[in-house]
């Protein structure tokens, strides 16, 4: 016992300084963060119950000040998220990176397929619909957050004894619970104005999709393909989306461009889960990327060829066009070198795979609406 609680005091003595001093190096940090993780269980055992809060809030805090940018430690402002929610009041921080303001990528994967479902079902020759793909940006911000706060919510326990997520604002105790559901019920509302400036048929489908997003987080405790569970939640865009515009969804497009992103999420999740598979084991918790391992890159590769068929379905029976084909192209080499170059023993790496997906979503956005708008010039 006195061995930890030596460890706990002298953690919590280092931290206190670090969080006045701001000179600790990220070498330093990390050794703390891994140090506090170890010793949850023995503190709590030691009836450390006080100190373990205060270690936990000023390594997150510190944590928070180290990932700055430079720009942003010297008071300059930017558009990029983390700089956003960095500028925002303190009270209103916790409640920004609660909904991944700060981690945009999430909103673009979930925003993506709802552009790509849009942009098909435009006219031939024309643009998409530009107020319909900022009503869907704004829902996808939304439904990405509640998303995010259901996730937190259900995984405080695990969040707690994962070093990546231990500094969310509900595991590291900056938000409650109560606190969290309140301000789930007022993104859940705002995403419900959204939803019912579509047409009836398109409230429906969407209305249909909330038992997917508040399930997915537990799949995680049951199945070891939860990615393939947020597939189906993340990809309702590529149906809602022709629905919004069309009135009804067309199938024989709707239906292989939705099994196409559901292989997408597959593969990027996938690589995103390997991040956190040693943590994962040692919390319980299932993944595909704990269940395919070493053969993770064949798995991918069979994603890909699925994903890759089902897009050239839905581009064929919806008349698209040479730029649409020309991008599928560009897509297929992008999947490929993401696949081949990946290290998924390397956390950095597979983040950095994981979020070059955004590049490769808008690269199919725009080749659809190249195609589209290509379409009108054959007709003539």
């Amino acid at each position: 016992m006195f061995p930890n609680r030596l460890s706990s005091r002298l953690t919590l003595t280092a931290l206190r300084w670090t969080a006045v001093s701001r000179t600790c190096p990220p070498s330093c940090l990390s050794t703390l963060s891994n140090c506090f993780l170890q010793n949850q269980t023995a503190r709590s055992k030691d009836g450390f119950h006080s100190e373990s809060a205060v270690l936990r809030r000023l390594l997150c805090s510190q944590s928070r000040f180290m990932l700055r940018p430079r720009e942003t430690q010297s008071r300059s402002f930017s558009l990029s998220g983390a700089n956003v929610v960095n500028s925002a009041p303190a009270h209103v921080q916790p409640y920004l990176r609660l909904m991944r303001l700060d981690k945009p990528i999430g909103t673009w994967l979930l925003y993506l397929p709802c552009t790509w479902s849009i942009a098909l079902a435009a006219e031939p020759g024309c643009l998409p619909d530009v107020g319909m793909l900022a009503l869907f940006g704004t829902g996808a911000l939304l439904m990405r957050g509640a998303g995010c706060t259901i996730n937190d919510m259900w995984d405080k326990d695990f969040d707690k004894q994962v070093a990546r997520t231990a500094c969310r604002p509900i595991a590291s105790g900056e938000i409650s619970r109560m606190q969290a559901l309140v301000f789930l019920g007022g993104q859940l509302s705002l995403a419900l104005c959204v939803l019912l400036c579509l047409n009836y048929y398109s409230i429906a489908l969407g209305a249909s999709s909330l038992s997917l997003v508040i399930t997915y987080p537990l799949m995680k405790r049951i199945t070891y393909w939860p990615q393939l569970i947020l597939g189906f939640t993340f990809n309702w865009g590529a149906l809602l989306g022709w629905a919004a515009v069309k009135g009804s969804c067309d199938w024989s497009v709707c239906l292989p461009l939705y099994c196409s992103g559901v292989m997408w999420t597959l593969v990027y999740d996938t690589i995103y889960a390997h991040q956190d598979k040693e943590d994962d084991v040692k919390v319980g918790v299932k993944s595909t990327a704990l269940m395919f391992q070493e053969r993770t890159k064949l798995w991918l590769s069979g994603f890909t060829a699925a994903m890759l068929s089902g897009l050239v379905v839905a581009g064929v029976n919806a008349e698209q066009t040479l730029p649409y084909y020309a991008a599928l192209s560009a897509v297929a080499v992008h999947l490929a070198r993401q696949i081949y170059t990946v290290d998924i023993n390397k956390a950095e790496d597979c983040w950095k795979q994981f979020s070059s997906n955004r590049n490769l979503g808008l690269l199919l956005f725009f080749g659809i609406v190249a195609g589209n708008l290509l379409k009108e010039s054959k007709e003539i």
